[in-house]
């Protein structure tokens, strides 16, 4: 029996309004840490830009084309540690993998971009911050 079914027409649309509110809500608060990261990390290297809109569309760019890699690169590390023994061995190709999907899709967003130009040294701190902070991410979450 769907809960939906007892539901008139008007509260199964309140039903949906409210989970697609809650959805973009999700989106934009990741996107938002994402923007506010790299906001301070590109000031910090001195990256320039020319507006705040450039940056949030390379945040945004290189948000949904890191989930597209982020998919094909979790599978290539599983495949490649399926028979690899050893935490150190595994951490070392783990960091290698994230750090070289970061990389390849800072390098294609920015690429893309003419208002925000980034040297190879800043795009490869870039690259290891963020891949060092997903495994963080990822290690505490898989812990509670």
């Amino acid at each position: 029996m769907s809960p939906f079914r007892d539901m008139n027409w008007k509260e199964k649309m309140a039903s949906i309004v409210g989970i697609s509110i809650f959805i973009i809500f999700l989106v934009g608060f990741v996107v938002g840490i994402y923007f506010f990261g790299i906001a301070g990390v590109f000031n910090l290297l001195g990256v320039e830009y020319d507006t705040v809109w450039s940056l949030l569309l390379f945040v945004i760019s290189f948000y949904f084309l890191g989930i597209i890699v982020e998919i094909f690169s979790k599978a290539i590390f599983k495949l490649t540690t399926l028979y690899i023994k050893g935490k150190s061995k595994v951490m070392v190709i783990r960091v290698c993998i994230e750090f070289t999907s970061n990389w390849l899709v800072l390098y294609t967003v920015d690429e893309f971009m003419s208002s925000i130009t980034l040297s190879i040294k800043t795009e490869i701190i870039v690259a290891v911050l963020i891949a060092l902070l997903e495994i963080v991410f990822e290690d505490a979450a898989d812990k509670e």
